[in-house]
């Protein structure tokens, strides 16, 4: 991955996104409190119990070269909203997925989430060159379905029993993608809908 993706930070007019670091704790705590994001039983969103091991597997991933974490920052108040990721990176064939994305409550359905994908989706395709972008999530996580949908990707499947969640259950995910001949379209729609 060295060749591949190094240190990364995108700048938008609204957030930016920097390397997550250990000392985000406070800040994604904060972040993940308003709306107490946690409880959301389709989605893994850090508490003051799990932030530490949630941290630690992150950058453990970027250090086996399988992800890149990023802290989303708000440009104007300098304050942490969330997370995202690069993860599922796959240098050989040139893709990658976006996930493990969350924001305040009060920052969903803002420009944030928009343009964050802006961000993350012109380096995926214009820096790294990846002929595909893939997004998953929980069948019952509509929200991010909708999100997802949203950006322009369009839904490859659903992958039935695809895992076990913390609490025993069967997790379906739903699978997204944005190919390379897609991005233009979907880049002119981003922009459309940022201005």
């Amino acid at each position: 991955m060295a060749a591949w993706i190094n240190h990364i930070e995108l700048l938008g007019e609204t957030v930016k996104l920097i390397p997550l670091e250990k000392n985000h704790k406070e800040g994604l705590l904060k972040a993940a409190s308003d709306g107490e994001l946690w409880n959301l039983w389709f989605t893994s969103v850090p508490s003051s119990e799990t932030i530490d091991a949630y941290i630690e597997n992150a950058l453990h991933q970027r250090s086996e070269e399988s992800a890149y974490p990023f802290t989303v920052i708000n440009k104007s108040s300098g304050e942490i909203v969330g997370c995202t990721r690069f993860c599922k990176l796959d240098a050989p064939n040139r893709r990658l997925e976006i996930g493990y994305t969350w924001y305040a409550q009060k920052h969903q359905r803002t420009a944030v989430n928009t343009e964050c994908k802006k961000l993350l989706l012109t380096y995926a395709f214009e820096k790294l060159s990846c002929i595909a972008v893939q997004f998953m999530t929980d069948w019952h996580n509509l929200p991010s379905r909708r999100a997802i949908e949203r950006l322009g990707a369009k839904m490859d499947g659903t992958l039935r029993n695809h895992r076990i969640n913390a609490d025993g259950s069967y997790r379906d995910s739903v699978v997204y993608s944005i190919i390379e001949t897609e991005w233009p379209a979907v880049k002119k729609s981003l922009i459309y809908r940022l201005a």
